[in-house]
C-alpha cells in the first residue's frame, strides 16, 4: 500500500506566482542561450547612495557593529539610527517630522502586511474592507488574501492619450458610503500606473478619510521620483488647517529599495502619527524578531546626510529616469503606431496597452508567457527576449467580468540604459512574432 502524502493547504493549492514574478520564473526554465531584458520586476540596478556604499564596503572595519564578525538581533523596532534615517529623509523633502513614530521592517512588503493586519479585521470577523485604487500594486491584493482581509477597489481607466483617469471623488464617496471601508491605501507616485497624485487631490482623499473614519495609508516607496513641474507630495504634507481631523489616522510605508537603489537590502519602514498603532505594530512584529541588521546599518548612513546632499541625490535620480522614460515612449510609439503608453509622470513604470493594435481575444498573459518561454529576437548578433508583467493581476476584477489588464503590460525601467534602449525594437519584433505564431 503506497504511503499517504500530507495534504497541502487549500490556500497553497490555489496560489499562483505574482504577476510581477511569473515571467522570470518561466524564463529561468529555458535552456537556450537567450539574454533577458527584465522589465517585469522593479529590481533597480543602479548603485546605492555613496554613504550607503561606504558602509557596505566597511562592514568589518573598526567601529562597525560587525567588526568582530557577530551579527546579533536588533530591537524589533529597529536600531535608532535606521529609524532616524527615515525621519531625516522625510525632513529633506520639506515635511514636518515632529510627533511621528517609526519602525524598521524587512522591506516595504513587511510594512504592507503590518498595515493590512492593523487597519482592518478579518473577513471571518466581519471586518470592514480596505479601499484601493484599481489597478493596484499586486502585493496589496496578495497581503489581503494572506491575512483574510477584504478589499474593494474603484477603477482608474487608461485613456488613449496615455493618462490614467483618477476616480471621480463623488463616485468614490458613494462606494465608501455603501461599503464602509476602514482604510484607504494610495500610492501617490503610483506603481503600476506611473500616475502622480497632486497635493490638491490628496487633500480631497484625506477629507473623505476623516469624514468616514478611515485610516489614510500612503505608500511612499517612490517619493521624489516625479517628472512633472509639481513639488513632492506626501501624507506628511497634509495638515490640520487643510484637513481638520487628519492627525492620528495617517500611516506611510517607506522603503530603501527604489529611491535609494537598494532592493536586495530588504529595509522598509512604517511611519505613523498614531502612537498606539505604532506600539501595536511593533508588538505584532516581535514574531518576526527584527529586520535585517546589516541592512539597517547600511541604510542608517542616511541619518547623517544633509538636506542639500539628499536633494542633489533626488535630482540625479529624477533626471536619470526621466530621460530614459521619455525616450523609450517616443521610440515605441514610432515603431508600434496606435499603441498606448501611460504618461511618465512618476515612479519607474509604464503601462503599455495593445488594445488598439491587437486582434480580438489578445491576452497579454499569453504574450508575456511567449516572450519568457520561447520568444527571441536577434539584435546586433545577440539573441534577446523581454520580460514584463501582465496587468490583469493588478486589477481586482471578478472572474468573468471584462478586465482592462488583459491588453496591458507593466514595464519597469530598471535595466542598464544600454539594455533599455533595445526595448522598443525588441517589443515590436516580439509582438509581431507572437501574432504570427498565434494565427
Amino acid at each position: 500500500m503506497p504511503a499517504l502524502k500530507p495534504k497541502i493547504s487549500n490556500y497553497y493549492q490555489d496560489k499562483k506566482p505574482s504577476a510581477i514574478r511569473a515571467a522570470q520564473i518561466l524564463f529561468l526554465k529555458r535552456k537556450d542561450k537567450v539574454t533577458s531584458i527584465n522589465g517585469a520586476i522593479g529590481n533597480v540596478t543602479l548603485p546605492m547612495h555613496p554613504a550607503m556604499q561606504k558602509r557596505m564596503r566597511e562592514l568589518g572595519a573598526k567601529g562597525s557593529p560587525f567588526e568582530n564578525g557577530a551579527v546579533i538581533y536588533s530591537a524589533t523596532k529597529g536600531v535608532d539610527e535606521a529609524n532616524e534615517a527615515f525621519l531625516n529623509i522625510l525632513h529633506s523633502s520639506g515635511f514636518e517630522t515632529k510627533g511621528l513614530h517609526t519602525q524598521v521592517t524587512d522591506g516595504g512588503s513587511a510594512a504592507m502586511e503590518l498595515v493590512v493586519l492593523g487597519v482592518s479585521d478579518s473577513i471571518r470577523e466581519k471586518g470592514r474592507p480596505i479601499l484601493l485604487l484599481d489597478p493596484a500594486y499586486t502585493n496589496y491584493l496578495a497581503m489581503a488574501a494572506r491575512t483574510d482581509r477584504k478589499v474593494i477597489t474603484i477603477t482608474r481607466h487608461l485613456e488613449d492619450s496615455g493618462h490614467f483617469s483618477l476616480p471621480d471623488f463623488d463616485k468614490m464617496e458613494k462606494l465608501i458610503k455603501k461599503n464602509k471601508p476602514s482604510a484607504v491605501i494610495v500610492i501617490p507616485y503610483d506603481n503600476p500606473t506611473g500616475q502622480f497624485m497632486t497635493h490638491a487631490e490628496f487633500i480631497k482623499l484625506a477629507k473623505l478619510a476623516v469624514k468616514y473614519d478611515m485610516w489614510l495609508i500612503s505608500d511612499e516607496a517612490y517619493r521624489e521620483l516625479f517628472y512633472t513641474e509639481d513639488s513632492p507630495v506626501s501624507v506628511w504634507k497634509l495638515n490640520e488647517k487643510e484637513v481638520p481631523g487628519i492627525t492620528g489616522r495617517r500611516i506611510s510605508i517607506e522603503s530603501a529599495s527604489k529611491v535609494w537603489n537598494a532592493c536586495g537590502l530588504r529595509v522598509g519602514g512604517l511611519v505613523t502619527d498614531n502612537a498606539e498603532f505604532n506600539d501595536r505594530a511593533i508588538a505584532e512584529y516581535t514574531s518576526n524578531l527584527c529586520s535585517n541588521a546589516i541592512g539597517q546599518y547600511i541604510f542608517g548612513a542616511l541619518a547623517h546626510e544633509s538636506k542639500n546632499d539628499l536633494q542633489k541625490w533626488y535630482d540625479k535620480q529624477r533626471q536619470y529616469y526621466k530621460s530614459m522614460m521619455f525616450d523609450l515612449n517616443k521610440r515605441l510609439e514610432d515603431l508600434l503606431p496606435g499603441i498606448i503608453i501611460s504618461s511618465p509622470d512618476s515612479a519607474i513604470y509604464s503601462v503599455i496597452d495593445f488594445r488598439n493594435i491587437a486582434p480580438k481575444g489578445f491576452d497579454t498573459a499569453d504574450f508575456v508567457k511567449f516572450c519568457a518561454s520561447e520568444g527571441k529576437v536577434k539584435i546586433s548578433g545577440k539573441l534577446y527576449t523581454l520580460l514584463s508583467s501582465p496587468m490583469a493581476g493588478f486589477y481586482n476584477i471578478p472572474a468573468g467580468k471584462e478586465n482592462p489588464g488583459k491588453t496591458q503590460i507593466r514595464l519597469a525601467y530598471v535595466e542598464t540604459p544600454e539594455k533599455v534602449k533595445l526595448i522598443p525594437e525588441l517589443m515590436e519584433k516580439l509582438f509581431n512574432n507572437y501574432l504570427k505564431n498565434t494565427k
